[in-house]
């Protein structure tokens, strides 16, 4: 009985005897990355090594837009939106996983209570002093593997792994979530515009066209004049068809985004002006790429849950080193059963060695390693994806800008252009066809630049996007 009652102290030196030997498998080392020094537009920042910093707060990015309703529907979205609620969930089965693998740690104890009732045959070889005997026992066994070489550890480590790259992968669906309610926003306000100029270019169609009837009807403007006032209505409210459906699926897709049904989704959007200008981006921004993306960290710690695996896979070439036993009362007489006498306990060890499993442990160790492998490309990959987003934004910007600029002086003159052409085509120095072109090259250009503004928005909430989140947060750590 004295190794009964040493029995916790026992067990308890045999966990931390287990936990000092040295675990299989080798340590996790971050992947290194072939940095460019800067980005090749406005001298943007320079890059450096990356300690992910995913975990800090992104604070409400999109309020650097100064846009109430934008505001609304961001928090909106971030209450109610199912594929977050889904992603959360994700997030707690992973945490929940680790706490399964980190249980290995303890010995497993059950309760294990049973009754049995046997009648013994009178005639036969074993002489019993009553027909029936009564076994009545309630022993506690016990279960516990003693991590020599650290399958439990690297499991542990493994299961701690995915729960933060679940993490870093809700932060990456919440961002992308709320970057994707911005560009659905703008698009909307930028189809807004576009429906308002096309509404307007109709009322000056249809003004056109009773202008060529009264001069068709007075003699002043030939058939083919009318006709072709007649086909421009008819185009402009085409367009205008095709514009409202844009707009209806801007907006359907927006009350998906914030958990509404579509087809009682209502909201008020009045259109984007023409010369909105984007945030500004303060120099050197870039600099943390790496540290802030949650799309990158959850790659990288991805990869450090395959590195551990490794450890696990290789700990099944060792034997396994178990500690069992038990201990409780038996007794055939229910009055008798938790008396001193009753008690009975065992306890021992037992180790199971492979020796033949068919190649098994070794094709596990194998399918490990090129998982790490893949994990490695995966993690190198969505950093170059990390740069080209960022280049690919800050080059969209610059360009949109420039764009602008020109296709704003395009709508000045084709304005004014198509002033002089209707006032020329009353006084009778011009034929139709030249108020028709010029009205043509105003609308486009109206159009260009509506759609314009919207994608300059767009472009920089994916450059938020791209930099993990919005620049502010510097300024506030």
């Amino acid at each position: 009985m004295k190794i009964l009652s040493r029995f916790p102290t026992l067990l308890g030196w045999l966990m931390v005897a287990a936990q000092s030997f040295a675990s299989v498998g080798p340590d996790y080392v971050r992947p290194t990355n072939d940095i460019p020094n800067a980005f090749a537009t406005n001298n943007l920042g320079t890059w450096q090594v990356a300690h992910p910093s995913d975990a800090v707060p992104k604070g409400n990015w999109w309020s650097v837009f100064r846009d109430s309703q934008l505001d609304a529907l961001e928090s909106r979205a971030g209450t109610n939106n199912q594929d977050l609620k889904a992603a959360l969930a994700r997030l707690e089965q992973a945490r929940a996983n680790t706490r399964v693998a980190r249980s290995e740690f303890f010995p497993a104890i059950s309760l294990d209570p049973s009754f049995s009732r046997t009648r013994y045959s009178p005639n036969g070889e074993l002489i019993y002093p009553s027909r029936a005997i009564n076994d009545v026992k309630v022993p506690f066994d016990l279960s516990y593997e003693i991590d020599f070489w650290g399958r439990i550890r690297r499991s542990v480590e493994a299961a701690t792994r995915d729960a933060e790259a679940r993490a870093a992968a809700f932060e990456s669906f919440r961002l992308a979530l709320h970057a994707e309610v911005a560009q659905e926003y703008f698009s909307w306000k930028a189809t807004e515009a576009e429906l308002d100029t096309l509404q307007r270019t109709l009322g000056f169609r249809r003004e056109a066209k009773e202008l060529v009837q009264a001069r068709f009807e007075a003699g002043a403007a030939n058939e083919l004049e009318f006709a072709r006032a007649e086909t421009e209505l008819a185009s402009v409210a085409a367009d205008l068809a095709a514009i409202e459906r844009r707009r209806a699926e801007f907006k359907n897709s927006l009350a998906v985004l914030l958990g509404a049904p579509a087809p009682t989704f209502l909201l008020e959007v009045g259109p984007l002006p023409i010369d909105v200008v984007p945030p500004s981006i303060p120099p050197g921004l870039p600099s943390d790429l790496l540290e802030r993306r949650p799309d990158i960290a959850e790659a990288e710690r991805d990869l450090a849950a395959r590195n551990a695996r490794i450890g696990v896979a290789k700990a099944a070439f060792f034997p396994t080193v178990r500690l069992t036993g038990m201990f409780g009362w038996e007794s055939a007489d229910t009055d008798l059963l938790f008396d001193w006498h009753s008690r009975i306990w065992s306890l021992g060890p037992s180790v199971t060695l492979p020796i033949f499993q068919g190649g098994r442990n070794r094709a596990n160790l194998r399918r490990a390693q090129a998982a790490y492998d893949e994990g490695v490309a995966n993690y190198r990959g969505q950093v170059l994806t990390a740069f080209r987003e960022v280049q690919d934004s800050l080059l969209g910007l610059h360009w949109l800008h420039v764009q602008s600029d020109a296709v704003a002086k395009v709508v000045e003159a084709a304005r004014r252009t198509a002033s002089l052409s209707k006032t020329r085509y009353e006084s009778g120095f011009a034929t139709y066809l030249e108020v028709v072109e010029s009205e043509r090259t105003r609308l486009a250009a109206e159009r260009q630049l509506a759609q314009l503004a919207g994608q300059r928005l767009v472009v920089t909430v994916q450059l938020i996007k791209a930099l993990g989140g919005g620049w502010d947060v510097r300024a506030e750590k």
